[in-house]
Protein backbone atom coordinates (compact mmCIF):
# COMPACT_ATOMS: atom_id res chain seq x y z
CA UNK A 1 0.00 0.00 0.00
CA UNK A 2 0.54 3.53 -0.36
CA UNK A 3 0.72 6.77 1.93
CA UNK A 4 -1.79 8.97 2.46
CA UNK A 5 -1.08 12.74 3.38
CA UNK A 6 -3.41 14.91 3.98
CA UNK A 7 -3.45 19.54 4.35
CA UNK A 8 -6.14 19.93 6.54
CA UNK A 9 -8.14 23.62 7.77
CA UNK A 10 -10.48 26.16 7.30
CA UNK A 11 -11.04 28.30 4.39
CA UNK A 12 -8.33 31.09 3.67
CA UNK A 13 -5.48 28.85 5.50
CA UNK A 14 -3.62 28.22 2.63
CA UNK A 15 -4.03 24.33 1.95
CA UNK A 16 -4.24 24.84 -1.41
CA UNK A 17 -0.85 26.63 -1.91
CA UNK A 18 0.40 24.27 0.59
CA UNK A 19 -0.37 21.19 -0.94
CA UNK A 20 0.67 22.88 -4.41
CA UNK A 21 4.71 23.11 -3.17
CA UNK A 22 4.81 19.52 -1.33
CA UNK A 23 3.37 18.27 -4.60
CA UNK A 24 5.87 19.93 -6.73
CA UNK A 25 9.03 19.34 -4.22
CA UNK A 26 8.12 15.83 -4.13
CA UNK A 27 7.60 15.45 -7.78
CA UNK A 28 10.56 17.05 -8.15
CA UNK A 29 12.24 14.35 -5.98
CA UNK A 30 11.13 11.36 -7.60
CA UNK A 31 8.41 10.47 -5.87
CA UNK A 32 5.25 8.74 -6.83
CA UNK A 33 2.91 11.11 -5.79
CA UNK A 34 -0.75 12.71 -6.74
CA UNK A 35 -2.51 15.46 -5.39
CA UNK A 36 -6.55 15.59 -5.48
CA UNK A 37 -8.52 18.36 -3.85
CA UNK A 38 -11.37 17.85 -2.31
CA UNK A 39 -14.37 18.51 -3.00
CA UNK A 40 -14.13 17.60 -6.72
CA UNK A 41 -16.40 20.87 -7.60
CA UNK A 42 -16.03 19.35 -11.44
CA UNK A 43 -16.86 15.93 -11.08
CA UNK A 44 -21.34 14.84 -11.27
CA UNK A 45 -20.20 13.60 -7.25
CA UNK A 46 -19.93 16.78 -5.78
CA UNK A 47 -23.34 17.98 -6.97
CA UNK A 48 -24.71 17.58 -3.43
CA UNK A 49 -21.98 19.17 -2.00
CA UNK A 50 -22.59 21.97 -3.93
CA UNK A 51 -25.75 22.09 -3.60
CA UNK A 52 -25.69 21.95 -0.10
CA UNK A 53 -22.97 24.83 0.00
CA UNK A 54 -25.02 26.71 -2.03
CA UNK A 55 -27.84 26.98 0.12
CA UNK A 56 -30.83 24.64 -1.34
CA UNK A 57 -31.24 22.93 1.72
CA UNK A 58 -31.31 25.42 4.44
CA UNK A 59 -29.61 28.66 4.03
CA UNK A 60 -27.65 27.89 7.42
CA UNK A 61 -25.17 25.38 7.98
CA UNK A 62 -27.07 24.23 11.31
CA UNK A 63 -30.21 23.70 8.90
CA UNK A 64 -28.67 20.27 7.90
CA UNK A 65 -27.56 17.58 10.04
CA UNK A 66 -24.06 16.93 10.41
CA UNK A 67 -25.13 13.01 9.61
CA UNK A 68 -26.79 14.31 6.32
CA UNK A 69 -24.23 16.52 5.03
CA UNK A 70 -21.56 14.28 5.66
CA UNK A 71 -22.71 11.76 3.31
CA UNK A 72 -22.97 14.34 0.11
CA UNK A 73 -19.12 14.90 0.93
CA UNK A 74 -18.70 10.95 1.60
CA UNK A 75 -20.09 10.01 -1.34
CA UNK A 76 -17.62 12.59 -3.74
CA UNK A 77 -14.66 10.85 -1.61
CA UNK A 78 -15.82 7.05 -2.39
CA UNK A 79 -15.84 7.88 -6.11
CA UNK A 80 -12.95 10.03 -6.62
CA UNK A 81 -11.23 6.91 -4.90
CA UNK A 82 -12.53 4.15 -7.05
CA UNK A 83 -11.91 6.52 -10.31
CA UNK A 84 -8.37 8.92 -9.16
CA UNK A 85 -6.13 6.73 -7.01
CA UNK A 86 -7.21 2.87 -5.90
CA UNK A 87 -4.93 1.14 -8.58
CA UNK A 88 -2.28 4.36 -7.66
CA UNK A 89 -2.38 3.89 -3.83
CA UNK A 90 -2.55 -0.06 -3.55
CA UNK A 91 0.64 0.16 -6.06
CA UNK A 92 2.15 2.04 -3.47
CA UNK A 93 1.84 5.74 -4.54
CA UNK A 94 1.52 8.47 -2.08
CA UNK A 95 -1.68 10.32 -2.21
CA UNK A 96 -1.52 13.92 -1.38
CA UNK A 97 -5.04 15.23 -0.47
CA UNK A 98 -6.60 18.84 0.35
CA UNK A 99 -9.16 17.72 2.58
CA UNK A 100 -10.27 14.64 3.27
CA UNK A 101 -12.59 13.03 6.09
CA UNK A 102 -10.39 15.25 8.50
CA UNK A 103 -12.87 18.09 6.95
CA UNK A 104 -16.56 16.11 7.89
CA UNK A 105 -14.42 15.58 11.20
CA UNK A 106 -14.11 19.48 11.99
CA UNK A 107 -17.31 20.66 9.94
CA UNK A 108 -19.81 18.89 10.42
CA UNK A 109 -19.33 17.80 13.83
CA UNK A 110 -18.79 21.28 15.08
CA UNK A 111 -22.60 21.54 14.53
CA UNK A 112 -23.27 18.80 17.20
CA UNK A 113 -22.48 20.62 21.05
CA UNK A 114 -23.45 17.79 23.30
CA UNK A 115 -19.61 16.10 24.01
CA UNK A 116 -21.44 12.82 24.23
CA UNK A 117 -23.12 12.94 21.05
CA UNK A 118 -20.40 14.45 19.20
CA UNK A 119 -17.99 11.48 19.81
CA UNK A 120 -20.81 9.31 18.59
CA UNK A 121 -21.46 11.03 15.67
CA UNK A 122 -17.41 10.86 15.39
CA UNK A 123 -17.66 7.38 15.79
CA UNK A 124 -20.37 7.12 13.15
CA UNK A 125 -18.31 8.62 10.48
CA UNK A 126 -15.27 6.63 10.88
CA UNK A 127 -16.90 3.94 10.50
CA UNK A 128 -19.19 5.14 7.49
CA UNK A 129 -16.38 6.43 5.34
CA UNK A 130 -13.21 4.23 6.50
CA UNK A 131 -15.07 1.67 7.46
CA UNK A 132 -18.56 0.90 4.74
CA UNK A 133 -17.26 3.06 1.93
CA UNK A 134 -13.61 1.48 2.46
CA UNK A 135 -11.89 4.44 1.85
CA UNK A 136 -7.92 4.50 3.09
CA UNK A 137 -6.83 5.82 6.69
CA UNK A 138 -4.21 8.79 6.38
CA UNK A 139 -1.12 7.83 7.40
CA UNK A 140 -0.32 12.01 7.84
CA UNK A 141 -2.99 14.59 8.84
CA UNK A 142 -1.64 18.49 8.50
CA UNK A 143 -3.74 20.75 10.17
CA UNK A 144 -2.81 24.17 9.08
CA UNK A 145 -4.28 26.37 12.08
CA UNK A 146 -4.89 29.89 11.21
CA UNK A 147 -7.51 32.40 13.42
CA UNK A 148 -11.12 32.50 11.94
CA UNK A 149 -10.63 36.26 11.70
CA UNK A 150 -7.51 36.26 9.67
CA UNK A 151 -8.77 33.42 7.49
CA UNK A 152 -12.02 35.57 6.99
CA UNK A 153 -9.47 38.43 5.89
CA UNK A 154 -7.48 36.65 3.25
CA UNK A 155 -11.15 34.75 1.29
CA UNK A 156 -12.96 37.73 1.74
CA UNK A 157 -12.05 39.13 -2.40
CA UNK A 158 -11.74 35.29 -3.21
CA UNK A 159 -14.17 33.83 -5.88
CA UNK A 160 -16.05 31.24 -4.91
CA UNK A 161 -14.46 27.74 -5.90
CA UNK A 162 -17.53 26.11 -7.49
CA UNK A 163 -19.32 29.37 -8.77
CA UNK A 164 -16.86 31.17 -9.56
CA UNK A 165 -18.61 34.41 -8.07
CA UNK A 166 -18.21 36.79 -5.06
CA UNK A 167 -21.08 35.14 -2.81
CA UNK A 168 -19.73 33.23 -0.36
CA UNK A 169 -21.24 29.92 0.80
CA UNK A 170 -23.31 29.12 3.53
CA UNK A 171 -19.43 28.00 5.48
CA UNK A 172 -17.58 30.70 4.39
CA UNK A 173 -20.61 33.80 5.25
CA UNK A 174 -21.48 32.43 8.55
CA UNK A 175 -18.77 34.25 10.95
CA UNK A 176 -20.44 32.53 13.90
CA UNK A 177 -20.06 28.87 11.91
CA UNK A 178 -16.82 29.24 11.34
CA UNK A 179 -16.04 29.99 14.91
CA UNK A 180 -17.83 27.10 16.07
CA UNK A 181 -15.82 24.98 13.30
CA UNK A 182 -12.53 26.32 14.72
CA UNK A 183 -12.73 25.42 18.12
CA UNK A 184 -14.02 22.47 16.95
CA UNK A 185 -10.66 21.67 15.13
CA UNK A 186 -8.53 22.91 17.91
CA UNK A 187 -10.57 20.06 20.05
CA UNK A 188 -9.73 17.46 17.18
CA UNK A 189 -6.02 18.38 17.00
CA UNK A 190 -5.88 17.52 20.81
CA UNK A 191 -8.19 14.18 20.43
CA UNK A 192 -6.54 12.53 16.80
CA UNK A 193 -2.82 14.26 17.70
CA UNK A 194 -2.80 15.88 14.55
CA UNK A 195 0.42 17.25 13.23
CA UNK A 196 -0.63 21.34 13.98
CA UNK A 197 0.84 23.60 11.97
CA UNK A 198 0.77 27.37 13.48
CA UNK A 199 0.38 29.68 10.20
CA UNK A 200 1.13 32.78 12.20
CA UNK A 201 4.07 33.95 14.82
CA UNK A 202 3.16 36.80 17.26
CA UNK A 203 0.35 37.66 15.87
CA UNK A 204 1.48 37.88 12.25
CA UNK A 205 1.30 35.61 9.14
CA UNK A 206 4.14 33.32 8.72
CA UNK A 207 5.66 33.67 5.13
CA UNK A 208 4.57 30.35 2.53
CA UNK A 209 7.67 29.36 2.18
CA UNK A 210 8.44 28.87 6.13
CA UNK A 211 4.93 27.35 6.40
CA UNK A 212 5.96 24.68 3.51
CA UNK A 213 9.23 24.07 4.68
CA UNK A 214 8.11 23.03 8.21
CA UNK A 215 5.31 20.76 6.39
CA UNK A 216 7.91 19.09 4.83
CA UNK A 217 10.01 18.62 7.27
CA UNK A 218 7.56 17.04 9.16
CA UNK A 219 6.49 14.88 6.39
CA UNK A 220 9.56 12.79 6.15
CA UNK A 221 8.71 10.52 8.95
CA UNK A 222 5.86 8.75 6.55
CA UNK A 223 7.67 9.20 3.31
Amino acid sequence: MGKIIVIEGLDGSGKQTQSEKLFKRLKDEGKNIMKIAYPRYDNPSSSLVKMYLSGEFGKNANDVSAYISSTFFAVDRYASYKQDYEEFYKNGGIVLLDRYVTANMVHQSSKIDDIHEKEKFLTWLSDFEYGIFGIPKPDKVFFLNIPPKVSQELIKERDNKFSHEKQKDIHEKDENYLQHAYDNACYLIKKYNRCEINCTLNGKLRTIDDIHEEIYKKAQDVL
